[in-house]
């Protein structure tokens, strides 16, 4: 068995994965959303030391699996480095005592690997990652070939969730809120503009839809006026644009990419409107639609665990003694992932 710890921003998990057939034995996750809801997003020191306290308690219920594990894995990138290291000490700390190997996983690639959780995986595979932050389509060839073909400028759309539900006076995370509010809203309400929509270029930018929701409510003068309908009407208006902006781009890449399956995933990939377009736009160009089970949208460790299997195969192992947090700078098309 695989141990995975996952610790990038604010949630401790830990996973237990069999190696020969993929099965998750035992998978616990403690989010931190209430403690820092009342900040309207994460504060890194407040999640580290929450890490701190959680990720020992969970291990502590895993402890009738730890005399068979193989390997032990643990998220180095991206994400908050006072976070990862909570999750990395700990991992190190497994590796040596029990004089196992340590697997550092890539935490976008455990995204992608969330789709196979107990499943075999499915490969090539074109995937729409959203996520809190990143907004990225990946052509993914193998475990090691993994290749950007659009990423976001500015805003990713698990960000832009998060700051429009702020600016209409709602909690954190946004996404839930806003997708909810949506369903009673009118999406024609506003006319918010679809990002890029004009232009060539294929990649993903909120930031000019993001002002354009933060003008139309200054227009209805400021966010302690806004009556219940306003901000269901913004919501729905919000997530059309966002909808159409995704659509819109991952059309492009559709004309150019023969591969018939497709998947989103991230913890925006939660968001049953946007996978609805995705339903019809896969139908529309004879593409398979893969999503991942709604609880594994967002971060943790079984995730993890699933692609440090395939990790562990290949004998990607990592000196316990040496791995630390990889601080990625952000990465434009073209690049593997």
């Amino acid at each position: 068995m695989i141990l995975s710890i996952e610790s990038s921003c604010d949630d401790s998990s830990i996973a237990i994965t069999k190696i020969e057939n993929n099965e998750l034995i035992f998978h616990k996750k403690i989010s931190q959303e209430k403690e820092h809801a009342c900040y309207g997003g994460v504060v890194p020191e407040l999640a580290s030391r929450l890490h701190a306290i959680d990720l020992p308690n969970i291990l502590e219920e895993a402890k009738p699996y730890l005399d068979d594990l193989k390997a032990v894995a643990v998220t180095n990138q991206p994400g908050l480095s006072v976070t990862l290291l909570e999750g990395i000490a700990m991992a190190k700390t497994i590796a040596i005592t029990k004089n196992i190997p340590l697997l550092a996983v890539h935490h976008l690639k455990g995204h992608i690997y969330s789709l196979f959780i107990e499943k075999e995986e499915i490969l090539p595979l074109l995937v729409l990652l959203i996520s809190g932050g990143h907004t990225q389509i990946i052509r993914v060839e193998s475990l090691e070939k993994m290749t950007i073909l659009a990423t976001s400028i500015d805003d990713s759309v698990g960000e832009s969730f998060d700051k429009t539900a702020k600016m209409i006076g709602l909690g954190y995370p946004g996404g839930p809120i806003i997708e909810q509010l949506a369903l009673k809203g009118d999406e024609n309400a506003f006319a918010f503009p679809v990002p890029l929509r004009n232009a060539q270029l294929i990649a993903f930018s909120l930031s000019g839809l993001k002002n354009a929701v933060r003008l139309a409510i200054e227009a209805l003068g400021g966010a302690e006026q806004l009556t219940e309908q306003n901000r269901c009407d913004i919501a729905a208006s919000f997530q059309k644009a966002v909808k159409l902006h995704l659509i819109q781009k991952s059309k492009k890449i559709f004309e150019q990419e023969n591969i018939k399956d497709f998947a989103v995933v991230g913890g925006a990939s939660a968001n049953l409107y946007i996978r609805k377009a995705y339903e019809e736009l896969c139908k529309k160009f004879g593409k398979k639609l893969h999503t991942a089970p709604l609880e594994f949208c967002s971060d943790n460790a079984a995730m993890i665990g699933r692609y440090a299997v395939e990790a562990y195969k290949k004998e990607l192992f990592v000196d316990p003694y040496e791995i630390d947090v990889v601080h990625t700078k952000k990465r434009q098309s073209g690049t593997l992932l």
